[in-house]
């Protein structure tokens, strides 16, 4: 292990390597270099004196926002001389699970490609591109017939390989807490309890106010004073409707610059050139989820455009530097086997699976520029939701979700988990589907946008499956009452009525443990 001192001077190195090459390090030099003209900036304070003006310029508030953001999504530094992929993932089985599903999925792609006689890619020819140029706008209208594609794969799928995880290094017949037999999770890993999520979530008390309605003034002055620090912080308490647009894009140091609207206007033309396999399954899980939704149909096309741009854009592959995943690579056609020939598939590296564009359809309550949206989904993506898709021993990653979702309920509402077990009603079926989604779909617009507030105040999913155990509690007698799995997934069919904040605040501070 690393002193801390080296340990903050690999963090400092690392982040200035990161900056350095950014879009944002080349104005902040060109505003400098500029600043010399300036009558006010003196030979014999230089230093100072341009320290000073690109402070006052805002300049110095922006690369604060820069360094939060990398503070928030760099690789871990304890072990320098590990192989990168143990620190993406330090536990070698969850590493190997990881590689098995990814070649699952892959082949499953590849065969589809094979059956249906669909190239992985193919330019597509003048007249169609300028038929989509056309109608981009209004991708809705379109009905391609999509009947022989299938999702790669559905969330439940996933579960069931979450539900084989194990550590064989672990016995656990010498495991202390008989109760860990009781879930469907298996594996050893750290969880928090009450005691330390009602520390750690110390703002959501029954005492203090949320929703961010009573503070519009404090929060219009923490979008004008631009710190993403202090949004951050803000957004624990829930962020006020009006603000929460540009709280978020602060947050996530989201600026949508005039490079980022030109990149967008990139993927765009990319999207328009060529022709993926995977643009069909984007267009079915479109058509199956949001299409469907009451809340989010109305955004069928906005969809379509920032899904079909995100599939192409190579700049999502910076995060697999530490997610436990591996971008899929597909060869050339007729150079199969041929290394060199190997790309990366889709450009982005993520093979959408049922449900995916759920993760982007609430965000288009907030922002109605394409290229904002778009800025903002992606930011979401890399920083919260691949976690929601891949396996890794990550706090907020799938895997400890779901382990945390049981120990709640087995600690909490013993009764309830042992009843339900007994009749084949495991609960971590009911609710899993629920916290792959982050929630979307599943509660009010309101209420999850409300959700997503924590999430981004503290920089984490787990109020994710707390709200899931919350949600038991809330319904736990009539759960009480029920005799088969049908009955239990009956009564929680529908949480668009349910009030987020009360039930997570009541299920970690009015509970006597």
């Amino acid at each position: 292990m690393m002193d801390e001192g080296t340990e903050l001077s690999l963090t400092i190195a690392h982040i200035v390597q990161r900056l350095k090459g950014s879009h944002l390090h080349s104005q902040i030099e060109r505003q400098a270099k500029e600043c010399l003209h300036q009558p006010e900036i003196k030979l014999e304070s230089l230093r100072e004196d341009v320290r000073s003006f690109l402070k006052t310029s805002g300049w110095e508030r922006k690369l604060q926002n820069a360094v939060y953001r990398e503070l928030h999504i760099q690789l871990p530094l304890s072990h320098p001389t590990a192989p990168p992929e143990h620190l993406k993932e330090p536990l070698a089985y969850m590493r190997k699970a990881q590689a098995s599903w990814e070649k699952r999925v892959f082949k499953s792609l590849n065969s589809m490609s094979t059956e249906l006689g669909v190239p992985l890619a193919r330019m597509r020819p003048a007249v169609e591109q300028k038929e989509l140029t056309n109608k981009w706008n209004e991708m809705g209208t379109d009905e391609p017939d999509l009947s022989r594609f299938r999702p790669v794969y559905a969330p439940k799928d996933f579960l069931e390989v979450l539900i084989s995880l194990r550590n064989p290094n672990h016995d656990s017949s010498e495991d202390v807490s008989a109760r860990s037999h009781w879930g469907l999770i298996q594996v050893p890993l750290n969880v928090r309890d009450i005691p330390q999520l009602r520390q750690a979530y110390s703002e959501l008390n029954l005492t203090t106010g949320q929703l961010g309605i009573d503070d519009h003034c404090l929060s219009c002055l923490v979008v004008v004073e631009q710190d993403s620090a202090a949004a951050q912080q803000y957004s624990r308490q829930g962020c006020s409707t009006g603000l929460r647009a540009d709280l978020w894009a602060l947050i996530l140091n989201s600026t949508n610059q005039s490079q980022d609207m030109m990149h967008y206007e990139q993927l765009k033309a990319g999207v328009i050139q060529h022709d993926l396999l995977v643009d069909n399954l984007i267009y079915k899980d479109v058509k199956l989820t949001a299409s469907n939704d009451d809340y989010y149909f109305v955004f069928e096309d906005f969809l379509y455009q920032v899904l079909l741009c995100f599939s192409r854009d190579t700049a999502v592959l910076e995060h697999f530097k530490y997610n436990s995943a591996t971008p899929p690579k597909s060869y050339i056609q007729g150079k199969v086997g041929d290394g060199d020939c190997a790309v990366v598939y889709p450009p982005n590296g993520v093979i959408p699976f049922h449900g995916f564009s759920m993760y982007v359809a609430p965000l288009c309550f907030l922002y109605n520029e394409p290229s904002k949206l778009y800025s903002v989904f992606r930011e979401m993506y890399i920083r919260y939701f691949f976690r929601l898709h891949s396996i890794s021993s990550s706090p907020s990653g799938i895997v400890s979700l779901c382990l945390q979702f049981e120990r709640l309920l087995q600690t909490h509402l013993p009764q309830l988990f042992y009843h339900l077990r007994q009749i084949g009603a495991q609960p971590l079926r009911i609710a899993y589907k629920w916290m792959v989604r982050a929630f979307s779909g599943y509660l009010s617009t309101d209420q999850l946008l409300l959700l997503w507030d924590r999430i981004l105040g503290y920089d984490s999913l787990e109020v994710v499956a707390v709200l899931a155990a919350a949600v038991f509690a809330f319904r736990a007698e009539n759960l009480m009452e029920v005799t088969s799995l049908a009955s239990a997934e009956a009564i929680l069919a529908d949480l668009s009525t349910l009030k987020v904040m009360p039930l997570i605040q009541i299920f970690l501070f009015a509970t006597a443990i």
